[in-house]
């Protein structure tokens, strides 16, 4: 008890007030002072999870805050890991991926278990569960990761494919081993084990993904929809739990399915990870902190002995696959350091297998793993968040540096996107497909718009006009974007937009059609019409009658000649953007000459991407795509205006066949940039800064050349 200023505090602190108090201060301040010192926050908030607690200066007690809060952390760690993943990524690095995976377990298993019988001369058992601490391991330097935004990088899905097949292998042996001294290991144990593990992991992939649909699309409240997310992670990983897995990969799983419901760039999304990185996941390695006694070291020469054989071995066979990797596919010294750091650390997984060879008892007053492992169990974690901490931010910013191209710093030459709010309820909407297209490199990227038409209605529209833009402004706040607003009166609607989008140099602009709009009177009507005639830039109409993360599909007509257009490469940027935050596959159907430029942009720019491609011959046969487009697609017509390289007469009739052939499907109606006089939108004889030089000869051989 100290008495200071007359007041009595008795340590360790109880009262839950100044409890939670101690540990924001230390969640403010830890990374702060550290950061100057260049040591990770994540290391910091473990060493002053150390210094608080009961082996330290005994200021808190690692009561069931601690307990509860943590759990909360890990599995928080584990579903912002699957949720960040890029599932086309996945799909593509899956592969490697497994191999990486197998390796960080096998390498650790086959040396931790030859260690534990023929040096540490521990049972088999034991040194089977002691192989387990060593194969698996704790994302615990994820957010690391996310502060360089490099989570798309091989090497950091390469170390999340790992993860899951590391920790899943290691909870299973360590269910054998328990299930062996329960006399559980008969045939009809294993086979109920299997069953549950299929019967669960069958209901999460196909059950969750149609449960988070349908409430998306009922319910857009964001605190429900960030409630409803956290409810499905816990409810994953209690089934997890009840089939005989670690709750943290329940966690990892829903990640993985909710990926594409939950877009990276939207307000869920920020908050969600300001959450977790606020207050759950700092936790979690406090309370590691907190259980690390850096005086067991000193106990005696068995403990030291063990404790540097553990450590050594642990970080050995952690190191020993990431080299593996980088020799087998060729790959550079900073993706071996993030693949290290990723899956060297080992924090929940080993301390819960210790502490259950800690309560098994193999004998009477022996169990299956002694204090002195709980000690050197307790180091490794120590040592290794250490370790895996320095090395990821040492990779993560080499990686940062090393991708950061001059060409993808500066993005297209004209990023600002404008976005026209005239209905309430397509705010929502709007903002959130212009906050996907926008380009991430600029800080003013977008502008919402409201025009009021100067009449007798004029004060009441401007109102409601300036509601819209302040929603607008939130939402785009929400997911840390910022959003300008302008406001204006004029008696020409379409003039207003068009003027706009001269005064700030806007790039492209975004139109909304209400989802029980007709697109015949809403195209044909003067605004969209004269918006179209009075610029050149891209124009985007859109109706969605659903909410945009909830789309499973985007598929894109594409009419002959695209290509030649000026503004083609930058209409495919925008849907291939889309398409990315969203996760959904997307398919083509355009002339073959055309796919073969589509296809060549999306395999260099955008791998990941799940695209399909298919012939669409003759425009006319847009109809025939009716049977292609579903009601929960979003179907992108790429038009043109009357008189440019790829027009159609055909186009006239689209706002028609567009509401009368697709009126249940959400309808993206595009027009690209098309700069100059009518058939010359390109220079058709001298390559320009847009024009590539492959470009250029496909336009001689199609025009031939006038100096010929």
């Amino acid at each position: 008890m100290i008495e200071w200023l007359g007041l009595d505090f008795k340590l360790p602190i109880t009262d839950p007030t100044w409890i939670f108090f101690l540990v924001l201060v230390i969640i403010l301040f830890a990374p702060l002072l550290l950061s100057k010192l260049r040591i990770p926050h994540v290391i910091g908030l473990i060493l002053a999870g150390l210094l608080v607690g009961e082996h330290g200066f005994n200021l808190l007690e690692r009561d069931s805050s601690f307990e509860l809060f943590g759990k909360v952390g890990i599995y928080y760690i584990m579903f912002l890991a699957g949720l960040e993943m890029d599932m086309g990524n996945f799909a593509r690095y899956g592969k490697r991926g497994s191999v990486f995976g197998l390796l960080t377990f096998i390498i650790p298993f086959v040396i931790g278990l030859a260690i534990g019988v023929h040096v540490l001369h521990y049972s088999l058992l034991t040194s089977m569960l002691l192989a387990c601490i060593f194969s698996s391991h704790t994302l615990v330097s994820y957010p690391i990761v996310g502060r360089y935004g490099v989570e798309k990088h091989e090497s950091v899905v390469y170390s999340i494919v790992a993860t899951a097949i590391a920790s899943f292998a290691a909870l299973l042996i360590l269910a054998g081993i328990v299930g062996a001294q329960e006399h559980e290991t008969n045939v009809w144990f294993r086979i109920g084990f299997v069953l549950k593990f299929v019967l669960y992991g069958l209901f999460v992939i196909l059950c969750f993904p149609y449960i988070g649909r349908k409430f998306f699309r009922r319910y857009n409240d964001n605190v429900m929809q960030y409630i409803f997310v956290l409810a499905m992670v816990f409810f994953s990983a209690a089934l997890a739990e009840l089939a005989g897995l670690e709750g943290l990969l329940g966690a990892f799983l829903a990640g993985l399915v909710l990926n594409r419901l939950i877009p990276k760039v939207s307000p869920l999304m920020n908050r969600i990870e300001f959450v977790g990185n606020a207050l759950f996941i700092p936790y979690f390695l406090i309370g590691v902190g907190m259980i690390i006694n850096i005086e067991l070291l000193f106990t005696g020469a068995e403990t030291l002995w063990v404790v540097l054989i553990m450590v050594l071995t642990a970080t050995i066979t952690k190191w020993l696959p990431a080299f593996a990797m980088q020799k087998l596919f060729g790959m550079n010294g900073s993706s071996r350091r993030m693949m290290f750091g990723l899956t060297n650390a080992h924090a929940a997984g080993a301390l819960a297998m210790v502490m259950i060879g800690t309560q098994i008892e193999i004998a009477p007053g022996e169990y299956l793993m002694s204090d002195v492992v709980l000690n050197g169990t307790v180091m490794v974690i120590l040592i290794s968040c250490i370790l895996s901490s320095l090395a990821t931010e040492q990779a993560s910013r080499s990686i940062a540096m090393s991708d950061a191209a001059l060409e993808e710093n500066r993005g297209l030459t004209h990023g600002r996107c404008l976005i026209t709010y005239s209905n309430p309820d397509t705010v929502d909407m709007l903002t959130q497909l212009a906050m996907m297209i926008r380009n991430p490199r600029i800080p003013d990227s977008l502008i919402g718009l409201n025009v009021a038409f100067d009449d007798e209605q004029g004060e009441r529209r401007l109102m409601q006009g300036k509601v819209n833009l302040e929603k607008a402004k939130k939402i785009a706040a929400a997911a840390d974007v910022q959003l300008a607003t302008i406001s204006r009166v004029s008696n020409n609607v379409a003039s207003g937009i068009v003027h706009t989008m001269k005064e700030y140099d806007v790039g492209e602009v975004v139109l909304g059609l209400h989802h029980k709009a007709n697109i015949v009177d809403s195209f044909f009507g003067s605004i969209v019409e004269n918006v179209l005639n009075g610029t050149h830039n891209e124009v985007m109409v859109v109706r969605c009658v659903m909410p945009p993360n909830t789309l499973r599909k985007v598929v894109v007509a594409v009419p002959p000649k695209a290509e030649y257009e000026i503004g083609f490469y930058k209409w495919l940027e925008h849907i291939c953007r889309i398409v990315t935050q969203l996760g959904c596959k997307i398919h083509f159907h355009a002339h073959p000459d055309t796919n073969k430029y589509i296809e060549g942009y999306v395999r260099e720019k955008h791998a990941s991407i799940r695209a399909e491609f298919s012939a669409l011959d003759d425009w006319d046969d847009l109809l025939m795509l009716t049977s292609k487009v579903d009601y929960d697609h979003l179907f992108v017509v790429i038009s043109a205006r009357s008189g440019y390289i790829s027009y159609q007469p055909s186009f006239e009739r689209l706002p028609m066949q567009l509401s009368k052939y697709f009126n249940n499907s959400s309808i993206m109606l595009l027009y690209p940039d098309q700069y100059g006089d009518p058939l010359e939108s390109v220079s058709l004889f001298e390559p320009s800064p847009h024009t590539s030089t492959s470009r250029y000869n496909i336009f001689r051989r199609w025009f031939g050349d006038k100096n010929e």
